[in-house]
């Protein structure tokens, strides 16, 4: 994954990966850059799942997005952002769960750590628990080289969403109004 992560995140997570090995933490990487053909596999295979489970198209589009980007829209795609876990413990058969950060979880040392440690190497939680934010749910697992991050976010929000989520046809885009897309901008990429 750190070979296609921006050059000046990577550099700042191998210094952040270096320190971490030094308080006993091996910090993996298990999903860094995604590209959009990626994050469209992503989305379709939840969107054809959750109809196949009898869900409408809405529905299916209102569960995908309560932890997964519509393609076009990931912060993933910028190369900045990054999943972590600790790979020196015992790997549970789904990471990228909170509870797995948490009170007992095999990967609550780490995240400790990074709480204390990780803004001082220019990464950032983006997806926190605070109570008042809205869109994506909490992923204690997610950081973001905010260096490069913010100036990607600020060009970011003069792009037409609308236009760029339409373009794609991706499955479910058909119900993608403009109230749904102007709540999904606001509360889901600007509400970090």
């Amino acid at each position: 994954y750190t070979s296609k992560m921006h050059k000046d995140a990577k550099t700042a997570f191998l210094k952040m990966k270096a320190a971490a090995a030094k308080e006993g933490f091996d910090i993996e990487v298990v999903s860094s850059y995604r590209s959009l053909q990626r994050q469209r596999e992503i989305f379709e295979s939840k969107y054809n799942k959750f109809t196949k489970q009898g869900l409408s198209p809405e529905q299916a589009i209102d569960k995908i997005i309560e932890y997964s980007t519509i393609p076009g829209t990931s912060r993933h795609h910028w190369g900045t952002d990054i999943d972590i876990i600790d790979a020196n413990v015992p790997r549970p058969k789904s990471v990228l769960q909170e509870k797995n950060f948490h009170g007992n979880g095999p990967f609550c040392k780490l995240k400790e750590w990074l709480n204390k440690n990780a803004e001082s190497f220019g990464f950032y939680e983006v997806y926190t628990d605070n109570a008042n934010r809205k869109g994506f749910e909490y992923e204690p697992w997610h950081f973001s080289y905010a260096p490069v991050s913010i100036p990607m976010l600020k060009a970011y929000r003069a792009l037409d969403v609308k236009a760029t989520m339409q373009a794609e046809k991706i499955k479910g885009s058909d119900f993608f109004t403009d109230q749904f897309i102007a709540k999904y901008r606001k509360e889901n990429i600007l509400d970090i």
